[in-house]
């Protein structure tokens, strides 16, 4: 029941970026442009399906949650993780980008990069040290390997006994 909660508040955060800020920054959320919404919703569709599959490896191999106060047990670096450090963010910005295409939103394209600048500030100088910490020269090792946000063309290739 525990874990069930953890996983539960873990969606806090996508909530507020995806929809909290938005409907707040932006007061007129109709669309004005049938291509636009419809490049925008296939933006969106693309960005939940990366951010749902990175979730599910969050859950399933590294026993956590997406959520700071939650994090994983286990350095996950298994499906798009092998191509770029960061894929959870890159399907928010790719949803946040659909959003502000979808109704020709500025504000929201704005709210995209600072989102972007805030999680790139948080990597650098929280998170990649404290994986450092916690994972020692395994996540030195992917680090090395997979960029931050660039998705590499080969898959990483993890140690045998990483699964």
């Amino acid at each position: 029941m525990k874990y069930l909660l953890k996983q539960i508040f873990s969606f806090i955060l996508p909530v507020i970026v995806l929809i909290i800020v938005p409907l707040n920054i932006e007061k007129n959320i109709l669309p004005h442009n049938i291509f636009a919404l419809l490049a925008g919703l296939l933006l969106i569709f693309t960005g939940l399906y990366t951010m749902i599959l990175t979730i599910t490896k969050f859950v399933s191999i590294g026993k956590g949650t997406l959520a700071p106060w939650s994090p994983t047990g286990k350095l996950v670096i298994d499906g798009m993780y092998r191509y770029v450090r960061n894929p959870m963010i890159i399907g928010v910005l790719i949803v946040l980008t659909g959003e502000s295409i979808a109704i020709l939103s500025l504000n929201i394209f704005i709210w995209t990069l600072i989102f972007f600048i805030i999680n790139n500030i948080w990597y650098i100088f929280y998170e990649e040290p404290d994986l450092e910490k916690k994972f020692g020269d395994e996540y030195r090792k992917y680090k090395k390997s997979v960029p931050r946000w660039i998705p590499r063309l080969e898959p990483y290739k993890t140690d045998p006994e990483y699964k």
